[in-house]
């Protein structure tokens, strides 16, 4: 089998998982220093494929953009982007996803997913702040939400929100708990409880503050289409 993948010692940079899996090997920064991350850009980024690094701060986005000129800073998502003109992904505006949060503490989790969504080639619908406690917001919203192919919907604290809206909508729901909230939400896990437990059908649920992951498998749901 031949070698798709590249050794730089510290990583092993898989650059066949585009043919496997239908987008590049994305960074994960948190635990690597930015010289890494931004070496394992500079190679993505040299073998003809766009950058997407996830959970970076300023100062691994300051590194990586002395390789990659052409890098940007999702500041709220922490997010790295880089795209090659050329090849970057053509954004399908008959395929459009919302983004839902339960409140504006949910923030970076739902930036995480939304970028990654357009790295994607998704349009995005952006609704924010739209919570349990003030039911009254999502009603109004509604409609934008019906209108999308999938529904991202981030929330903490308690984690109530996607089974509200599951009980309303006929969309496919991706929920994502946060790790927003008082002690007793122990750091996401009473969001996540909810959610797995939740009595409306068609919810699946990704794990604790994982936008990211939320957004591929929203772009999966939608490649049929």
């Amino acid at each position: 089998m031949p070698k798709h993948y590249e050794e730089l010692g510290f990583a092993k940079v898989d650059h066949h998982r585009c043919q496997r899996k239908g987008f590049p090997e994305v960074i994960y920064c948190e635990g690597k220093t930015p010289a890494q991350v931004a070496k394992i850009a500079q190679k993505i980024w040299e073998h003809g494929h766009d950058v997407l690094a996830t959970r970076a701060d300023r100062k691994t986005f300051l590194s990586v953009k002395k390789a990659l000129k052409v890098a940007h800073y999702h500041e709220t998502a922490r997010i790295i982007s880089a795209k090659k003109k050329s090849e970057s992904r053509k954004q399908r505006s008959d395929i459009r996803i919302a983004i839902v949060t339960a409140g504006t503490a949910d923030l970076p989790v739902a930036e995480e997913a939304a970028v990654t969504a357009e790295f994607l080639g998704l349009e995005v619908e952006r609704i924010f702040d739209v919570g349990v406690a003030g039911i009254h917001r999502l009603i109004k919203n509604l409609p934008k939400i019906e209108e999308s192919r999938v529904v991202i919907v981030v929330a903490g604290m308690e984690g109530a929100l996607p089974s509200v809206i599951g009980g309303l909508i006929d969309k496919p729901i991706i929920a994502v708990p946060t790790s927003v909230g008082y002690g007793s939400s122990f750091k996401g896990l009473s969001a996540l409880l909810t959610m797995m437990n939740s009595c409306a059908p068609g919810i699946a649920v990704v794990n604790i503050d994982n936008g990211f992951g939320a957004a591929v498998m929203g772009w999966y749901i939608t490649r049929g289409d």
